[in-house]
């Protein structure tokens, strides 16, 4: 497709983000990973949110921001993906990385290999890793943490000679590709993030014929747009709660952003006055809390 050419008002407004961008200290976010958004300051989100418009901007200007030469973006999918798959790829892409997709079938995991052997290896020349593991309940965001524990090991030892960050790509407990990418809509349709507060969000479940489907997306939701004063409305039939400790961190981001939580079976009670309705299928939690036989 056609792009414009950059013109000297785009390039005023992208020099205008960028030094907006330095009030936040970007820097915070060198050297970080990103698993949950709640263990994000409100300030990494802010400038992570405001990146995302400097590199549209500079997309849509036909501005290059492809910094990165001959290094890797690793990516590890322990279950299905279509959008998140691309997603990756894409920006992986769009900042000058390669992309290479760990197969763990055809790789030594197969052969019982260590995590920390893996991780190390698939390291080397490599900036970023982006994880999916959302199948197992307390099982994806441990794996993901285990992943990040062990490059730091292995960096300590001198074995790699750079950490790569770990972003999580959809775990059992949040998406926050996902919930960032839906931050960055809402806050474009209501004119900016300030538009947010006050705002009522029907986060509500969906009937889907296919699989039981993680709980990381209402919970990314719940956990994220709660932190910029937006009324939260999370329905759902019973047996279809989230976990105990993601609905707190609801709970205590609405106390501090003079939002509010609420949590229901009616749909009619949510959907009333609701800005945005946020349908989505999840599988209930208490069948994931039923050991397998």
């Amino acid at each position: 497709g056609t792009r414009n050419m950059a013109t000297p008002e785009k390039i005023a407004e992208i020099k205008s983000m960028i030094a907006e961008l330095r009030a936040l200290e970007p820097e915070s976010l060198f050297d970080k990973d990103w698993l949950l958004t709640w263990e994000m300051s409100e300030a990494q989100i802010l400038a992570t949110h405001l990146i995302t418009k400097i590199l549209k901007a500079c997309y849509e200007a036909n501005i290059s921001v492809a910094m990165f030469d001959g290094a890797l973006a690793v990516s590890n999918f322990r279950d299905n993906s279509t959008r998140t798959r691309f997603s990756f790829a894409k920006a992986a892409n769009l900042l000058g990385l390669r992309t290479q997709d760990l197969d763990e079938s055809k790789s030594q995991i197969a052969h019982g290999e260590t995590v920390r052997e893996t991780a190390t290896m698939i390291s080397f020349l490599t900036e970023i890793i982006g994880i999916r593991d959302d199948k197992y309940l307390d099982a994806g965001h441990a794996y993901q943490v285990e992943v990040a524990e062990s490059l730091d090991e292995s960096h300590a030892e001198g074995v790699i000679a750079q950490r790569p960050a770990v972003v999580n790509l959809q775990c059992d407990k949040d998406h926050p590709t996902q919930s960032m990418s839906d931050l960055a809509h809402i806050a474009q349709l209501f004119g900016g993030i300030e538009g947010i507060k006050g705002k009522k969000i029907a986060m509500t479940w969906a009937y889907s014929p296919s699989y039981g489907k993680p709980l990381s997306v209402p919970q990314g939701i719940i956990g994220l747009l709660t932190r910029f004063g937006a009324d939260v409305h999370l329905a759902h039939p019973e047996g279809y709660e989230l976990l105990p400790e993601v609905i707190e961190v609801a709970k205590k981001n609405a106390a501090a952003s003079g939002g509010s939580f609420t949590q229901s079976n009616s749909m009619d009670e949510a959907f009333a006055g609701a800005h945005i309705v946020y349908p989505k299928s999840w599988i209930g939690l208490l069948v994931l809390l039923v050991p397998s036989s």
